[in-house]
């Protein structure tokens, strides 16, 4: 078919540092901002950049993922030569059945898939962190410098640096070194898991890589490595935008309360026409009671209010009762907090119920996760 640029969303991680909010779902598929999912930002700005096919592989509890993104419609990923394509981990005939051993891996599984559209080019990212970017401006730059791959970056302290695949370039920003997490940082260029790849070098370095029995098949460890020491053309893509990994309990409650922020992460198209589409809900509109109270908060359609709110992001469908506190707070779909509970600096999950009367977490320090589901 000949598509410029493919898109492909790594989307099958377990999320195991968000407990028991990825119990039973994929960590993409988690919700945000009160109306959204993490899922939705990747494929808005796949949709936004122009990207018209986009393949998102998944693994761990993929079914609702799968059922959530179906064809790609809410993000107008359905036309007549556009598709959200779902490629889970399966059996094969030549292996049989399989997970995903690693990025590479992943990708590597799905070279057929990509043969069908014979991209020129073709942009690897996760599904699981909160930005937005304009992935045609970094594809004009791997044209521009010519490149192999272009690896996003994101410049962090020196002390974030330890936590992060650190890419060391020279002055014209070609990447000569690449460190997974190191003690001692050269460089404050974190990679953000977002890959442009020229595609006919994608293709070799993924065939090599999975015939190697020791290769982790990974990207970071054992991809890139690769076209370094082949001396390929690899260069690191600056961003300077809002960018949040929401892998744990802390960082999700923080990226929702960056929203209540005067942040770069505007979902409200102040600052830009960069829309994040997500499903429509056709939720009735959000009712506040005589006595309720709402303060820097983000309220979705078809919450109902009749306590104070300060500080917090509640989302569709959502009861508070009369004389109820929810302070610093996210409120997923469905949670009823009944008359007279107080709930402070927590994460409280789809279909919770808080007791009247019941005070969550008022003293703590930390946030708190309120949930039915277990791990």
């Amino acid at each position: 078919m000949g598509k410029e640029m493919l898109g492909m969303i790594l989307a099958g991680g377990r999320g195991s540092r968000l407990y028991e909010l990825t119990a039973k779902v994929a960590k993409p598929a988690v919700y945000f901002g009160g109306k959204y999912r993490i899922i939705d930002f990747p494929l808005s700005n796949c949709a936004n950049s122009g990207i018209d096919v986009v393949g998102v592989l998944t693994q761990y509890e993929s079914i609702e993922l799968g059922t959530y993104v179906g064809a790609g419609s809410n993000w107008g990923l359905d036309g007549a030569n556009s598709l959200a394509a779902i490629l889970p981990a399966r059996e094969r005939g030549d292996v049989g059945a399989t997970w995903y051993a690693g990025t590479a891996d992943a990708i590597q599984q799905n070279i057929g898939f990509m043969d069908d559209y014979d991209p020129e080019y073709v942009l690897i990212l996760s599904g699981d962190h909160i930005y937005k970017m304009d992935y045609d401006k970094m594809l004009d730059y791997h044209k521009e410098k010519g490149a192999d791959l272009t690896v996003a970056v994101l410049n962090v302290t020196l002390e974030e640096a330890t936590r992060f695949g650190i890419m060391n370039t020279n002055d014209d920003l070609s990447i000569y070194e690449f460190e997974e997490k190191p003690a001692q940082p050269k460089s404050t260029l974190a990679s953000m898991g977002i890959y442009i790849f020229t595609y006919k070098e994608l293709r070799k370095y993924l065939l090599a890589d999975a015939k190697d029995e020791n290769s982790k098949h990974d990207f970071g460890m054992n991809i890139i490595p690769a076209m370094l020491a082949d001396g390929k053309k690899l260069f690191a893509y600056e961003f300077d935008g809002y960018w949040k990994d929401v892998g744990t309990v802390d960082s999700l409650w923080e990226a929702n309360m960056d929203l209540l922020k005067d942040s770069d992460l505007d979902l409200f198209n102040e600052k830009d026409d960069w829309k994040i589409y997500t499903e429509d809900t056709l939720s009735k509109p959000q009712i506040f009671g005589p006595d309720a109270e709402v303060k820097n908060s983000l309220v979705t359609q078809g919450s109902v209010v009749d306590g104070s709110v300060s500080g917090s992001v509640i989302f569709s469908n959502v009861c508070i009762g009369a004389g109820a506190k929810v302070v610093d707070s996210v409120l997923m779909p469905g949670v009823l907090v009944e008359e007279g509970a107080e709930v402070y600096k927590a994460i409280v999950d789809t279909d919770v119920v808080i007791s009247a009367g019941q005070v969550v977490n008022k003293e703590a320090k930390d946030v708190a996760l309120i949930s039915n589901n277990t791990r």
